[in-house]
């Protein structure tokens, strides 16, 4: 019985030992990504990305220039800058040209002093 015993204490002494090992394993990772993050060139490109897009969404007097070229996620963050720019100050400067939204939720732009639907 005894024997029986210090085999279980010996067991569950190793079990411990390894889970402390494993845990002290999975700290480590976790420290070196979040480091990795902040060390990394594409994380600080991104960073400048996002603050630009920041400043884009604040200011709706900012050209959003779209061309005929670009890439298809580039289209789609273009669009949703003007379109959150529209909701919040109701207006947006798109190529150019002032793209302004009523209160109805209707979006038109001014020529020769008339409002032209769009």
């Amino acid at each position: 019985m005894i024997k029986f015993f210090l085999t279980f204490i010996g067991l569950f002494l190793l079990y411990l030992i390894f889970k402390n090992k494993n845990f002290s394993n999975k700290k480590i990772n976790k420290i070196e990504n979040f480091k990795n993050k902040f060390t990394n060139t594409e994380a600080k490109i991104e960073k400048i990305f996002l603050r630009n897009n920041e400043r884009l969404i604040k200011d709706p007097n900012i050209d959003l220039i779209i061309g005929l070229y670009e890439k298809e996620s580039d289209l789609t963050l273009k669009t949703n800058i003007h379109r959150a720019r529209l909701s919040k100050f109701k207006k947006s400067k798109l190529n150019g040209e002032f793209i302004y939204q009523d209160l109805k939720g209707n979006i038109y732009k001014i020529k020769n002093k008339n409002k032209e639907y769009i």
